[in-house]
C-alpha cells in the first residue's frame, strides 16, 4: 500500500472524510513536460509530451446528501481554503458554475474540480444522483509549466467516474477535462497537456497531433539520451496576459492569411471544443507549410498591431478563449510564424527521436538540441521570453555537446516556468552543474525534474473498502 492510500484508510476511520462502510476510490495523473512544442496544440501542431514523476493523487467516494465536498490540504499552505463544499444541483448552469467558483479567489482553486462534476451532470445526469466527496494531494509544483491544473483535473475526473460508473477514458476524458479547463476555468489551454496527463507512460514520450487530439503509439527517446527539468523560479500561469497575448495574435496572423486567400472562416460548435475553422487547412493552421508561409503568407502580415486596427482588417476575432484588449500591441507576425515553424521543428525531433537514419548518433542529437534552441529563441520572439530561462540556456550551451548537454528549452506556455533539458543519461554531473551554477546566480534552490512515471490511464483506479 502506497502513503496515498494508507492516508486514505485514515480517513476512513471516525473524524475522517469519509464514510467507513463505503467504497473509496482512487486515481493518479503525472504533470508533464513538453520535450517539444508548447504552444501549437491550438492551432493544430505536433506536440512531443513526456510525463514526469510527480503527480497528482485524487480519492472519490459517493455520498447521500446531494453534497460536492472538495479536501484538498495542501491549499492551506497558498492562504487559500482547503474544504470547500457546494449543492451538487447548484452545478448544473455553466455561467452559474463559473460564477460559484469565482466567488473568492481563496476557493478559485475549485474551477479546475467543480467544472468536472458540471460536465458530468450535464452528460451523464442519470449517474449522478449522489454527491461526492474528493480528498485530493499532488506534489506536482504550481506554476512550473508541468500541468499541475491538468493533473488535478485527470485525477480527479479517473477517480469520480469510477465511483459513479462511468465509462470515460482515453482521448474522451482528455477532452472533457479540456473543456473544463478552458470553459469554466476560463484558462486557454490546448489538449496536449490533459492528454499527456490520461496517456502518457513511464520511460515514453507522448506524440500528438492537436487536431483536435490524435495520439501517436508512444516513442521511447534513444538509449543513451534523456531529459530533465529545471524550474526558473519564474511563475508561469496559462491565463496570464503574455501567454493570451500570443495566443490571441497568431489568430489574428490565420484570419488575415485566410482573408488573403479568400477563405472563409466560420465557428463551428460541432465539435467539443467549440472553435473556428476554414475550408482548406480547417482552422488548423500549424499545417501550413513553412516554406509556403515564408514564400507567400510572412511579409503581408504586420510584425505589430492593434485590436482595432486588426478589427478594421478582419472584422472578428476567431478565438473563442483569448480576448483583444485595447493598448496591447500584438506581435501577429512572430506568432503566426511560430506556430508554422514550430510544428515543422518538433516533427523533424519526433523523427530523429522515434527511428530516423542517424538516431543514436552524437550528429543526431546536436540536431534535436540544436531544435530545442530555435524553439526557445521563438518563444522569445512571441514576447513569451524570461531572463531567468535565458540563463538555463546559456549555462547549458556554455557546457555544450563535449559534456553530454545538447540542448534546452522551456516548457508550457513560456514566460517563465521550467527549462527541459537534453542530454546523454552519463552526463548528470554536467547538469547538475548547470543546476548549481544557476542556483548560485539566482540565489535560490531550483525545483528539478527526474524521471516519469504512468498516465492516469495506464495506472488505472484502486478501491479501497471494496
Amino acid at each position: 500500500m502506497n502513503e496515498f492510500q494508507a492516508t486514505v484508510e485514515e480517513l476512513r476511520r471516525p473524524g475522517g472524510c469519509f464514510d467507513r462502510p463505503r467504497p473509496v476510490f482512487i486515481a493518479r495523473s503525472p504533470g508533464r513536460m513538453d520535450v517539444m512544442g508548447g504552444n501549437v496544440d491550438f492551432t493544430g501542431g505536433l506536440v512531443f509530451q513526456a510525463t514526469i514523476r510527480e503527480a497528482t493523487w485524487a480519492a472519490a467516494q459517493l455520498r447521500d446528501d446531494g453534497l460536492l465536498v472538495l479536501n484538498n490540504p495542501q491549499m492551506a499552505a497558498s492562504g487559500w481554503r482547503s474544504t470547500v463544499q457546494f449543492s451538487l444541483s447548484s452545478l448544473t448552469g455553466e455561467a452559474e458554475t463559473r460564477r460559484m467558483v469565482n466567488e473568492s479567489p481563496d476557493i478559485r482553486w475549485t474551477s479546475y474540480v467543480a467544472g468536472l462534476f458540471h460536465l458530468l451532470l450535464c452528460r451523464y445526469p442519470e449517474k449522478l444522483e449522489r454527491g461526492a466527496t474528493i480528498y485530493i494531494e499532488s506534489n506536482v509544483p504550481l506554476n512550473k509549466g508541468v500541468s499541475s491544473s491538468a493533473a488535478v483535473e485527470v485525477a480527479v475526473m479517473k477517480a469520480a467516474v469510477a465511483a459513479y460508473g462511468i465509462p470515460l477514458a482515453g482521448i474522451e476524458l482528455a477532452e472533457a477535462c479540456q473543456w473544463v479547463e478552458n470553459v469554466i476555468a476560463e484558462s486557454g489551454c490546448g489538449i496536449m497537456d490533459q492528454a499527456a496527463a490520461v496517456l502518457g507512460d513511464e520511460g515514453h514520450v507522448l506524440p500528438l497531433l492537436c487536431q483536435p487530439c490524435l495520439p501517436y503509439p508512444l516513442v521511447r527517446l534513444p538509449d543513451q539520451v534523456t531529459v530533465w527539468g529545471i524550474d526558473s523560479g519564474v511563475s508561469h500561469m496559462v491565463s496570464g496576459v503574455e501567454y493570451e497575448a500570443s495566443r490571441a495574435a497568431s489568430f489574428m496572423g490565420y484570419k488575415l492569411i485566410c482573408d488573403l486567400e479568400g477563405l472563409p472562416v466560420r465557428f463551428d460548435a460541432s465539435g467539443k471544443i467549440p472553435r473556428f475553422a476554414d475550408p482548406r487547412w480547417n482552422g488548423y493552421f500549424s499545417d501550413i507549410d513553412a516554406s509556403l508561409f515564408r514564400s507567400r503568407y510572412e511579409a503581408e502580415l504586420p510584425e505589430f498591431m492593434t485590436s482595432s486596427e486588426y478589427l478594421a482588417l478582419a472584422r472578428e476575432h476567431v478565438d473563442p478563449f483569448s480576448t483583444l484588449h485595447d493598448g496591447v500591441r500584438y506581435r501577429v507576425r512572430a506568432c503566426t510564424r511560430y506556430a508554422i515553424e514550430e510544428n515543422l521543428r518538433i516533427r523533424t525531433f519526433v523523427a530523429l527521436a522515434g527511428g530516423s537514419a542517424g538516431v543514436g548518433s552524437d550528429e543526431a542529437f546536436r540536431i534535436m538540441g540544436e531544435l530545442m534552441y530555435q524553439s526557445n529563441w521563438a518563444y522569445t520572439e512571441c514576447g513569451l521570453g524570461c531572463p531567468a530561462i535565458d540563463q538555463i540556456l546559456e549555462l547549458v550551451r556554455e557546457a555544450g555537446s563535449r559534456n553530454g548537454l545538447y540542448g534546452a528549452k522551456v516548457s508550457g506556455g513560456g514566460a517563465g516556468g521550467t527549462v527541459v533539458v537534453l542530454g546523454l543519461k552519463t552526463a548528470a554531473e554536467s547538469f547538475f552543474d548547470v543546476v548549481r551554477q544557476y542556483a548560485a546566480a539566482r540565489g535560490f534552490e531550483p525545483y528539478v525534474f527526474e524521471g516519469s512515471s504512468a498516465g492516469a490511464d495506464r495506472f488505472g483506479t484502486r478501491v479501497v473498502g471494496a
